[in-house]
């Protein structure tokens, strides 16, 4: 699921961490926002698992914020978060499969019960006899 660049919004800002000189000069931290509510490009139930699973992401008014810093160049980290946000698109765009709800064989129940019974009978033997 591919959401048009022109739907995102960029800011720049000076990265934290090491660069030497470039941390100092250049506003190289990219913060991507996203308008996800006025967002066309993606379905209202792709919205609402985002929305689910991403929630630290958005702010109450319903922006996006994915931000980088991880590399020295502009393009880089503007690449990164693109893609940061497509990945999150993706685990969502599918709804996740229903659970089907299964029976404990009998056979199951009964082994267990007798695993039960034979512990307790192990711990019985284990006790000091009293005449």
């Amino acid at each position: 699921m591919k959401v048009p660049i022109a739907e995102f919004d960029f800011s720049f800002s000076r990265s934290s961490g090491a660069g030497g000189q470039n941390v100092n000069k250049l506003n190289t931290k990219v913060t991507l926002t996203w308008d996800i509510i006025k967002s066309k490009s993606v379905s209202e139930a792709v919205k609402k698992r985002f929305e689910a699973k991403f929630s630290r992401f958005i702010s109450s008014e319903g922006i996006v914020q994915v931000i980088s810093q991880r590399f020295r160049s502009q393009p880089r980290n503007i690449a990164d978060c693109t893609e940061k946000l497509h990945l999150m698109l993706e685990k969502v765009a599918r709804p996740p499969k229903a659970r089907v709800k299964t029976k404990v064989p009998p056979r199951a129940k009964r082994k267990r019960l007798d695993d039960k019974k034979n512990k307790s009978e192990v711990k019985k033997k284990r006790q000091k006899v009293s005449y």
